[in-house]
Order: C-alpha cells, then sequence, then structure tokens
C-alpha cells in the first residue's frame, strides 16, 4: 500500500499582547482580575487548577474518575472576541473570561481555539506557556454564566454553553519555564509545523 504523504504545514509566529490576567482562590473555579501572576511548574500557586498532578475526570474515560494524571491543565487561555461572539449567539449581552474560570486573555491572535497543541507562548517577562490542547465547554461553565447574569438554574444557558461554545471556548496550557506574566506584556506566539495524520 502506497503511504501518502500528508501536507505540512511550517512553523509560524504570531505577536500578541496580555490583556486580562485571572486567579481563582478557595474552591470555586470562577477567577478574579489581578494585574501579574506568578507562574511555577505547578502553575499558579495558590490558584484552583495548580498542580503537578490532578485527578482524572469526564474528559479522560479511559482512567477511573479520580485517577492521579500528569496536570497539563495548569492554565486556562481565552479570547475576548471569541467570548463576545458565543454570547451573541445565546443572545447574552457578554460572558466575562473570570466567569468561566480564565487565568488570562490574549489579544491579536485569529482564532485563538484553533491553536495546535504544542504551540509556545513566549511572554517578555521570561515565562513560557505549552498549549495542550482546546478546552472544551462544559455546563458547569455554563451554570456560572447563567448565575452571573442572573439567571441561577437556567438550563437553557447551562447546557447550550457547551454546544454553542464549541471550538470558542480557548485552550488549556502547562508552564514549562516559570516567570511573571504582567498585563499588557507582549507576548511571541510560536505555532509548530503542522499536518493531518492521515489514517
Amino acid at each position: 500500500m502506497d503511504t501518502v504523504m500528508p501536507d505540512i504545514h511550517p512553523a509560524k509566529r504570531i505577536e500578541a499582547r496580555v490583556d486580562g490576567l485571572f486567579k481563582a482562590a478557595g474552591d470555586d473555579f470562577v477567577t478574579s482580575p489581578v494585574e501579574t501572576l506568578e507562574l511555577t511548574f505547578e502553575g499558579v500557586p495558590g490558584d484552583l487548577h495548580a498542580g503537578m498532578t490532578r485527578g482524572s475526570g469526564g474528559r479522560e474515560p479511559w482512567y477511573e474518575r479520580g485517577t492521579e494524571m500528569r496536570n497539563e491543565r495548569q492554565l486556562s487561555i481565552v479570547a475576548r472576541d471569541e467570548l463576545e461572539a458565543v454570547a451573541a449567539d445565546m443572545e447574552l449581552p457578554m460572558i466575562a473570561p473570570e466567569w468561566i474560570g480564565a487565568n488570562m486573555t490574549l489579544a491579536g491572535v485569529p482564532m485563538l481555539s484553533m491553536l495546535p497543541a504544542s504551540t509556545l507562548l513566549f511572554f517578555e517577562g521570561g515565562a513560557t506557556v505549552k498549549i495542550d490542547m482546546q478546552n472544551g465547554p462544559c455546563r458547569i461553565a455554563g451554570d456560572a454564566i447563567a448565575r452571573h447574569v442572573g439567571r441561577e438554574g437556567d438550563q437553557h444557558i447551562a447546557l447550550g454553553f457547551p454546544k454553542i461554545a464549541k471550538r470558542r471556548r480557548g485552550v488549556v496550557a502547562w508552564v514549562e519555564k516559570p516567570g511573571t506574566v504582567r498585563m499588557g506584556e507582549s507576548v511571541r506566539v510560536q505555532l509548530p509545523e503542522q499536518w493531518v495524520y492521515p489514517v
């Protein structure tokens, strides 16, 4: 059988800017705005999602729930333009990044949620973050949105968000090189070579 080689797209660089930083404290995944984020190998110290490892959940059905595994979800990164589009499609006035547990918003990256796995974010201050994958929207975030727009318990919002926000809910990432990220600093977004594996 002949092997068909995939089209390979070369690596690419995008210049971006940090236009929002957020941190979750306590037991709630909802975050609050901050001016700086200290990033360590465990993520954001004190944040709900910090840690070198985490317990598996519904996104990892191949493990028994709660199985200890590598934490590749230390950071949630979103784009305001994508959230604005989701809000419009849901007929809501807005969806704030902190309502859905975001740690960071980046400006200047078209279709941020479509950034491929292994994309590197080189921050002006020296920190480096590696993207793991898209962040799948869930009902928990939908419930939080309903609560913040004054419609707590509204199942139309809670169940609608996972469908409408698909591929527009941002990405999850982990800290490759620790450092401090500050509001407004520049970011070099380094996309790797890309291809679709032929099956």
